[in-house]
């Protein structure tokens, strides 16, 4: 596969740095393998079973290379889209195919509401619309508490508060309010004063919250397929890719592993990237 050769983008609010995997023998359109917050290093081992394809990666604004600006606004799905497209013209213009995990499949499908062309298959993975959930109240409350503990108490809570959130299984009780100790995964406890994390202070609320146009994705040109792994079932993230497929007369698509299963060893999680890139390249084959 080719190397991948970066290049940045000045958008409102943030210079984006994104890398091109080119091959410029391919008929097909190029492949965007986005995340949020995770930047561009977590799509390495997934991008390399693509080696047929222009296959495109980015470090969504705040997250690691893409630095927003001193006038930078709150990073919502809606600003993301608005990169994600601006991105897609800077490369020719659409459409293209996209895979879109996590806080990166809410932001596409901002994205296709909005710019319908951009995209020509989507394959949206465990997008933790908390909005979709049948237990929504619960939901985006038990969000809201790992907010309010990273704000009262810092990074290291916040995340203990978030792993314990992400893992939870079923629908949220109206209580829940788990903040585990931070040493228990290997945090610190102590607070650094900051509240400027990616995920915590930047994108959990405005990510979760997100009230998707579900008017305009079923009327969407773009082939938008939910995906969801087969090792989260029960999960939050798992139950938005659920709820996504219901709400567009869909079945969820499912996928090897976890979460993360298109991971290699980028972040010591590995999952099933193997599988799942085989996985990937059936759907998108099946619904070009």
């Amino acid at each position: 596969m080719a190397d991948a050769k970066t290049h940045t983008l000045d958008v409102p609010g943030a210079v984006l740095h994104y890398d091109v995997r080119e091959n410029a023998d391919t008929t097909e359109p190029a492949l965007l393998l986005i995340g949020s917050p995770m930047d561009a290093r977590g799509f390495t081992t997934l991008a390399g079973f693509f080696p047929d394809r222009t296959v495109v990666t980015y470090d969504p604004r705040g997250a690691e290379r893409s630095v927003r600006t001193a006038d930078a606004g709150e990073s919502t799905p809606d600003v993301h889209a608005d990169d994600l497209h601006r991105l897609i013209a800077e490369l020719g213009g659409g459409p293209v195919d996209v895979f879109a995990s996590s806080g990166g499949a809410v932001n596409t499908l901002a994205l296709v509401a909005r710019h319908p062309a951009d995209v020509r298959v989507l394959v949206a993975h465990e997008p933790p619309v908390g909005t979709l959930l049948p237990d929504r109240e619960q939901a985006l409350a038990a969000i809201r508490f790992i907010r309010d503990t990273y704000q009262a108490k810092g990074s290291g809570a916040g995340m203990a508060a978030f792993i314990a959130a992400v893992g939870h299984q079923g629908e949220f009780p109206a209580d829940y309010a788990v903040a585990p100790d931070p040493a228990q995964f290997g945090m610190p406890a102590e607070d650094d004063g900051s509240r400027d994390d990616v995920l915590l202070g930047q994108n959990l609320i405005s990510c979760t919250h997100y009230e998707p146009d579900l008017d305009a994705l079923r009327a969407a040109s773009t082939t938008i397929v939910p995906a969801v792994g087969e090792e989260s079932a029960g999960t939050m993230a798992h139950r938005g890719g659920v709820a996504l497929a219901e709400r567009l007369g869909a079945t969820a698509v499912v996928f090897p592993s976890n979460h993360g299963g298109f991971m290699g060893g980028e972040f010591g999680m590995p999952g099933k990237p193997a599988e799942f890139a085989a996985k990937l390249r059936e759907v998108l084959a099946e619904n070009v």
